[in-house]
């Protein structure tokens, strides 16, 4: 029986990075669930699917088989048997993942292949909707957030780090106004799980958030 652990949480409050800590610390299979998504992008692009053909990406999701593996400690998405690692990052890629991400047909293909890893893997999986639709069964589930403040203060951080020009004000907007998407889409949205831990960062290091999850999922264990 495989072991589950579930992330959700709005933008910017830190879920891959600390799923993907506490994913070497537990030894558990990360599930980078945008990945996948823009693996199915890819593929489309492939098969020649115009962005606007909602048609055939509906169509077409059946045909993309999408998985992970670790391969020299490294996460590596699989499409249709093919290693696309270095194909998932262009900005044609983000364009189309960005419409065929929506389409409720490649969402059920894709949650479905996610369902399928869960039950063969022990995982830890982060999202939106991953403990109240793919993993409703998760062992455990956190309901990660943090203030829209917080987390448009870090993504700044980020910005000026990598030297481009941002404002603030405009990051803490973008989030907000993302925050209502999420959580007013029809399709899965964004909401806690009533049986989710709330944990949020807004005043705590990664290190503490990662051993706080830890030691949730240590003390439901022991349940």
């Amino acid at each position: 029986m495989s072991y589950c652990v579930a992330i959700d949480g709005p933008a910017g409050a830190g879920k891959s990075t600390i799923a993907k800590q506490i994913a070497k610390k537990m030894d558990l299979l990360y599930v980078d669930t945008g990945a996948m998504y823009r693996a199915m992008a890819l593929f489309m692009i492939r098969e020649n699917i115009a962005a606007d053909d909602l048609q055939g990406i509906d169509s077409k999701c059946e045909e993309a088989n999408i998985t992970l593996k670790y391969e020299k400690g490294e996460q590596a998405v699989y499409l249709n048997g093919e290693n696309v690692n270095a194909f998932l990052r262009t900005e044609e890629v983000g364009n189309m993942a960005s419409v065929s991400s929506v389409r409720a047909k490649v969402r059920e293909k894709l949650v479905s292949l996610q369902k399928q890893l869960a039950q063969s893997t022990d995982v830890i999986m982060d999202g939106r909707d991953i403990g109240t639709c793919v993993l409703p069964d998760a062992d455990v589930k956190i309901y990660l957030t943090a203030s829209v403040e917080v987390r448009a203060k870090r993504r700044y951080d980020e910005l000026i780090e990598k030297g481009e020009p941002c404002s603030l004000e405009k990051i803490a907007q973008d989030i907000s106004d993302r925050d209502d998407r999420d959580m007013t889409r029809k399709e899965s949205p964004l909401k806690k799980a009533d049986d989710a831990v709330l944990v949020d960062s807004s005043h705590m290091s990664i290190e503490e958030v990662v051993e706080s999850i830890i030691k949730i999922c240590k003390d439901k264990r022991s349940i």
